[in-house]
């Protein structure tokens, strides 16, 4: 084992000789990171001295046990994502000493793991987003591309795998439009926004000629050498661009799909409209959307009512 995971070095605390003798034996089986080692140490030895302040230890830890810590973290508001890793190691260790005979009721039975929620989506405000937008250099013909594209990915929200595989044929720009192929092979008419067509019109006329040269192609926002850009590549642009703009949040182009949503419901666009435009085919996976929206609302109302 590496120095930071030698027993020796531990300051000794309540169950150590059944702790440590269990990370060795991940170790040995599975190679397991010094960090991830340390994080499963803190799971367990959290739990053994929990259990020294009731009169108890690790080998008789019961289901009322584990449920009474299960409680306590929740009343010190602990995540519900670090209380499921904390649970999910106590099973593996629980089961390891069934194994060994070492115990002869696992503790961990009929415990439920705790409720995680689904995650809210990361947001860009709206300034961060014309921060973003305004990077690329539209001088530059990769630039001018990148430009675009982002202009794109902002008025329509489209997913990262739709944008990148547009071809000429699916834009429309008298009607405003863009004919999207999404999940399940099922099409969608998409509304660009006139910013966004004012950019796509300079493009198709200037920029995008001189990013092909002599090269032909059908996709629209082609890579150097004419093909179809990368998801990869276009979200190594992104964080580039991100970096130039000094947005210090965490960014991707699925960052951009949910800042569309997001703000167009900020501005009162109704869900189901935002449904269509994303392409969800069940309002259910939209409405996480409308959290965001309520704490803007929740926020503003604070802020700005003599009550709030």
């Amino acid at each position: 084992m590496s120095k930071q995971s030698d027993p020796s070095s531990q300051q000794p605390y309540p169950g150590q000789a059944l702790i440590e003798a269990y990370l060795q034996l991940l170790w040995l089986e599975k190679g397991l990171s010094d960090n991830t080692q340390a994080a499963y140490r803190r799971d367990l030895k959290g739990f053994a001295q929990w259990l020294q302040q009731r009169n108890s230890h690790l080998q008789q830890a019961k289901r009322e046990d584990l449920l009474a810590y299960l409680n306590y973290r929740n009343r010190k508001r602990l995540s519900a994502p670090s209380t499921a890793r904390m649970l999910s190691c106590l099973r593996g260790f629980y089961r390891h000493l069934l194994s060994e005979d070492k115990i002869s009721v696992d503790p961990c039975q009929q415990v439920d793991n705790p409720k995680l929620g689904r995650p809210l989506p990361k947001v860009l405000t709206e300034p961060d987003v014309e921060d973003l937008l305004a990077a690329p250099d539209p001088q530059d013909p990769v630039g001018f591309r990148d430009k675009v594209m982002l202009e794109l990915l902002y008025a329509t929200g489209l997913r990262v795998t739709e944008l990148v595989s547009l071809e000429l044929s699916e834009v429309n720009l008298r009607q405003g439009v863009v004919r999207v192929t999404g999940k399940g092979g099922k099409d969608r008419l998409v509304p660009i926004g006139e910013v966004a067509i004012d950019w796509m019109i300079r493009y198709l006329r200037q920029g995008r000629v001189l990013l092909l040269k002599d090269m032909t192609s059908e996709v629209l926002f082609p890579s150097n050498r004419g093909t179809q850009m990368t998801r990869q590549t276009f979200w190594y642009r992104i964080k580039h661009y991100a970096k130039l703009a000094e947005i210090d949040k965490p960014l991707s182009p699925h960052v951009l799909r949910h800042a569309f949503a997001t703000h167009l419901l900020n501005h009162g666009a109704d869900l189901r409209v935002v449904q269509l435009l994303l392409g969800h085919s069940d309002l259910s996976t939209t409405q996480i959307y409308t959290h965001i929206a309520q704490q803007r609302l929740q926020s503003l109302h604070q802020q700005h009512h003599p009550r709030g």
